[in-house]
């Protein structure tokens, strides 16, 4: 990929403000890249919270995390807010791959890429589970 085949903020339509933390932030003076994974994590399940309305506490089926990457291109520092858009790249029998732009608030520059792939699994046996239609849904919605 790329850069001017990295994705801009209008190829997404769902976001996530996340605040940066003091202690997201080491030595080098910026945040650990550690920290832009749980960011990605953070976007994907407040999106299957709020549009999903996946309650997991509850949920007889839910995502587990089979994979995740990310490309690194600016710095943030703390203090800052992450905008992290998220879109589907598809949807399968069983999974679902997003992939999630982290944006810069303080410039609105893209900071890093990552991409995410949920494997939905049954609570009680742990192994794989068609993703359900009630997910597809607003899943579909996300695809671009």
């Amino acid at each position: 990929m790329t850069e001017k085949e990295y994705p801009s903020r209008r190829n997404f339509s769902f976001f996530v403000d996340i605040p940066t933390r003091w202690m997201d932030s080491d030595v080098y003076g910026h945040v650990n890249n550690v920290e832009y994974y749980s960011y990605i994590d953070t976007a994907v399940n407040m999106h299957l919270v709020k549009k999903v309305m996946l309650n997991p506490n509850t949920a007889s089926v839910f995502g587990v995390v089979a994979e995740t990457g990310c490309k690194f291109f600016k710095e943030i520092q703390h203090p800052d807010i992450v905008e992290a858009g998220i879109r589907v790249m598809r949807i399968g029998n069983s999974s679902v791959t997003y992939q999630v732009a982290l944006f810069r608030h303080s410039d609105g520059s893209l900071a890093a890429l990552g991409h995410f792939v949920h494997v939905y699994v049954d609570r009680k046996t742990r192994r794989p589970k068609t993703v359900p239609d009630a997910f597809r849904g607003e899943l579909n919605k996300l695809i671009t």
